[in-house]
């Protein structure tokens, strides 16, 4: 019988709205590929992220905040998490340092308990404790609702522990052929990352509730032949009139501001120039519209 040397895991990243789920991916990589803002709810569908180190390869599931949905588009995300959940070979929970238990956290734990599945405990954000006394007593809480395999403190926006979070999860690798190529970063097609940056300059700009009712959809994404530069076309949907005015800013100036930034990051992403062309539509309560939220890739 052939000897595999190398070793594999399915790991889906759950967690509470702005814990830092997608922070701590991203840190892990050392590339971003997931979109991230101080607003909850950020990441709709779930995102894969391939980590390849030596022998051991894990496939990391980004997926949405846990929540209790308001629209048809939060019942696809909450589903995008228990599909996920159900298909992977391990869970990192990902909590914040203080405060009481949440709800979905408890939901969460009662999915694990029902799948049997080992789960590693990730505490973000330890940076913003004074009281170390605090995160001991939040790990002592959360160990006595379930027997993690590792309770693993960290601060994504420090750096701080992802090594010893990632020397963690190499331990739930079982033998295996590496599912995808060892220079794989993501499953997210071109156009996905495109949009998703898009949608992130205006999560990061934006007020309130607007960038919650956007959706970003690239129409073009060609390479010049003639030159290290690709052309972006990309409509951006809200749901009323006066989004779009908000989007688009006074003589076109947040507008202007979004695609500048967006681009700045595609360059950095796609190593080229990129020559990104932004328009606005109104496409009234999409939110709860099946076939939109299909046609935006959000199912």
């Amino acid at each position: 019988m052939e000897t595999i040397n190398t070793k594999t895991a399915f790991i889906a990243i759950v967690g509470c709205p702005n814990v830092g789920k997608s922070s701590i991916l991203n840190k892990m990589l050392g590339q971003k590929i997931a979109i991230v803002s101080d607003k909850p709810q950020t990441t709709r569908t779930r995102i894969m992220g391939v980590l390849t180190k030596e022998e051991t390869q894990l496939v990391f599931t980004d997926t949405p905040g846990y929540h209790r949905p308001h629209n048809k588009l939060g019942e696809k995300m909450i589903k995008a998490v228990s599909d996920s959940i159900s298909g992977v070979d391990a869970c990192m929970l990902v909590i914040e340092p203080t405060g009481e238990l949440r709800a979905a956290e408890v939901e969460l734990i009662e999915k694990f308990k029902k799948e049997k599945m080992p789960v590693v405990l990730v505490i973000n954000k330890i940076d913003t404790i004074a009281q170390k006394s605090d995160l001991m007593l939040r790990v002592a809480k959360m160990s006595a609702l379930y027997d993690f395999e590792a309770v693993v403190p960290v601060s994504a926006l420090k750096n701080d522990g992802i090594d010893v979070l990632e020397k963690e999860l190499v331990k739930l690798a079982f033998p295996s052929q590496h599912f995808f190529p060892d220079d794989t970063l993501t499953d997210q097609p071109e156009r996905v990352i495109a949009a998703e940056i898009i949608r992130e300059k205006m999560l990061r700009l934006l007020d309130k509730e607007i960038p919650h009712g956007v959706a970003v959809s690239i129409e073009k994404m060609r390479e010049r032949s003639d030159k290290n530069l690709i052309d972006v076309e990309a409509t951006i949907y809200c749901e009323k009139e006066s989004h779009k005015g908000i989007i688009i800013g006074k003589k076109g100036a947040m507008l202007k501001k979004i695609s500048t930034y967006a681009r700045q990051d595609m360059e950095k992403f796609f190593d080229c120039k990129i020559n990104l062309q932004c328009w606005v539509k109104v496409k009234d309560g999409w939110r709860n519209r099946e076939g939109l939220i299909h046609n935006f890739g959000l199912d």
